[in-house]
């Protein structure tokens, strides 16, 4: 491994360790994580459901790991319907021969079209069973994005698929394979990097009552928002782009919680916070199947008596 290998993974390490709240101590250990990674250490399976494949690009613009290191070098990515150059029958065997040897991390993306089968197939295999049969196999199932996480914009209001999130069809199943929730839309790369090196050197990291790591999304975007004086001051603003706080315009930072404004995106460039959009909740649970979607409406006792 180069010296520049060297200095992107010391980096990311030293920045997963803090915001994970692992201490400084656990640096050594994190750096141990992703060179394991980085031996092929991570198995793993990526699987698409019902999805855009806005999380793969996403995880393309990981950093300071760039998308070959990544792929070729971290993780051991037995196979991925977007990157992976097998097609047709040969992808079918790829897939169905790691499923048999086990023991690898299956990456979900996308949902599950539980009242439609036949809606999302992978060679002449149903999506549906090709998920049971591949989470009963792995080591853990990391359900990546929100539409794997609570089905997302396929599970919007109007949505013939009967979409739902991975984790409810696993329970739906019997299936008790441990699972980590990491939603977005998409899904930051660092909490997918940052989650498999927790599970690899640590062990599963605290997760909250949806499963999803804490040190990703314990606090919501409206506490850590670079316009929060704003909101204390009711400094609001009254149209896109405006200064002050976007709360009026629907932002639903107040009920999401995240680290997109302080962990931004494209190698820490911008959020969405920050270029002056209003947040739309992506990492909520249940984004895009709340009747508010996109945006969060503010109601008080008024708006609400009307409504009932």
């Amino acid at each position: 491994m180069d010296a520049m290998t060297r200095r992107s993974f010391l980096s990311l390490s030293i920045r997963l360790t803090a915001v994970m709240g692992l201490g400084a101590k656990a640096i050594p250990a994190m750096a141990e994580s992703l060179a394991q990674m980085a031996r092929g250490g991570a198995p793993a399976l990526w699987l698409q459901g019902q999805s855009c494949s806005g999380c793969s690009i996403s995880l393309l613009n990981s950093d300071p790991i760039g998308p070959d290191q990544l792929l070729t070098q971290y993780l051991s990515l037995a196979f991925h319907q977007t990157l992976s150059g097998a097609t047709g029958e040969m992808a079918v065997q790829v897939v169905d021969r790691t499923i048999a040897q086990g023991g690898y991390f299956l990456i979900v993306e996308g949902a599950v079209p539980a009242a439609m089968p036949r809606a999302c197939f992978f060679g002449e295999e149903a999506f549906a069973d090709q998920l049971a049969r591949a989470a009963r196999k792995a080591t853990a199932v990391l359900c990546v994005g929100s539409c794997a996480t609570s089905g997302g914009i396929p599970a919007a209001q109007n949505n013939p698929t009967g979409a739902i999130g991975v984790p409810a069809f696993l329970a739906q199943q019997g299936i008790g394979t441990p699972r980590i929730s990491i939603p977005g839309c998409p899904a930051h790369p660092d909490w997918v990097v940052g989650t498999i090196a927790h599970v690899l050197k640590f062990g599963l990291p605290p997760l909250d009552e949806l499963g999803q790591p804490q040190a990703f999304f314990k606090r919501t975007i409206h506490e850590q928002c670079p316009r929060f004086p704003d909101y204390e001051r009711e400094n609001f603003a009254s149209t896109f782009g405006a200064e002050g706080c976007l709360f009026k315009l629907g932002c639903a930072g107040p009920i999401t919680k995240a680290d997109c404004t302080l962990r931004q995106w494209n190698g820490g460039t911008n959020d969405c916070i920050r270029a002056g959009a209003p947040c739309i909740g992506c990492a909520r649970d249940g984004f895009a199947a709340q009747a508010d979607f996109p945006f969060h409406t503010k109601t008080g006792p008024a708006q609400s008596e009307a409504r009932s």
